[in-house]
């Protein structure tokens, strides 16, 4: 269901998109958190990764049970079995596939993820990839002590953590940084006008080798051309020229893990 596809949700009215900013927001949180807890030395960092990880898992169990209910499982497969073939199990089949694969990211620590959310004046995309490939030098790299396997002495030991502390505390002084890209790409419509808010977006991309962790939190404006109809009903699109021209620039022998 994800590879080379998005879902796009129409924004019909302010409530929709007063929805999106909101959700929005709890991402951009959901950032601020994840550096306090990269700057503090008493926070491991796989506590950090899987405080993460947990945050995506909710989210995307709430999307499931917006769209389909309690019983989104069985929707999501009676749509994979060719049951049903409405826009309510396709995105519930999106979304359970998301689900499942970032349950997988505890255990399998190569894969790459890489989340790109759009704004477009009557809608807006999410696409979501898991990959495998290499991490460009745009990404913030920070270390783990406590994963890294060598033998070492107790000098090396203590040198390897005061440099994993470090390359953390840059990481969450980059994420600080960075994270008002996703409050700029969704604001309040409330208090701006149409005109301010008719494009947005950006780009996350997470990856782990080993002990390093590499990640990517920037802007990615949108391709005024990629819709020539209006967005009436949700449903999944083919992911557009943005998601392909992140995955080349951020990733190098990118591949789609099926």
């Amino acid at each position: 269901m994800l590879r080379q596809r998005a879902v796009r949700i129409p924004l019909p009215d302010v409530e929709a998109e007063r929805d999106l900013h909101e959700n929005m927001m709890r991402i951009a949180d959901a950032g601020e958190r994840k550096s306090r807890l990269l700057d503090d030395p008493d926070v491991p960092l796989t506590e950090v990764y899987e405080d993460e990880l947990d945050e995506m898992s909710r989210s995307f169990e709430y999307r499931l049970q917006q769209v389909a209910g309690e019983d989104y499982y069985d929707v999501a497969t009676a749509y994979l079995d060719g049951e049903r073939d409405d826009w309510i199990g396709a995105l519930a089949a999106y979304y359970l596939e998301c689900y499942y694969r970032l349950q997988e990211r505890y255990t399998v620590d190569e894969q790459i993820f890489l989340l790109v959310i759009l704004r477009y004046p009557d809608s807006f995309t999410v696409n979501l990839s898991f990959l495998t490939g290499d991490v460009g030098a745009d990404a913030v790299r920070y270390e783990s002590s406590t994963l890294a396997e060598e033998d070492l002495t107790d000098s090396d030991r203590e040198q390897l953590y005061a440099d994993s502390q470090y390359s953390q505390h840059k990481a969450a002084e980059y994420l600080r940084e960075n994270v008002d890209c996703i409050r700029d790409a969704f604001p309040d419509p409330d208090s701006t006008s149409v005109a301010q808010r008719r494009y947005g977006g950006f780009v996350h991309l997470t990856g782990r080798r080993g002990p390093t962790f590499a990640e990517v939190l920037d802007s990615l404006s949108p391709d005024p051309d990629r819709f020539d109809d209006e967005a009436s009903t949700p449903g999944i699109v083919p992911e557009g020229p943005e998601a392909k021209r992140a995955k080349r620039d951020l990733l190098t022998d990118a591949d789609v893990v099926l």
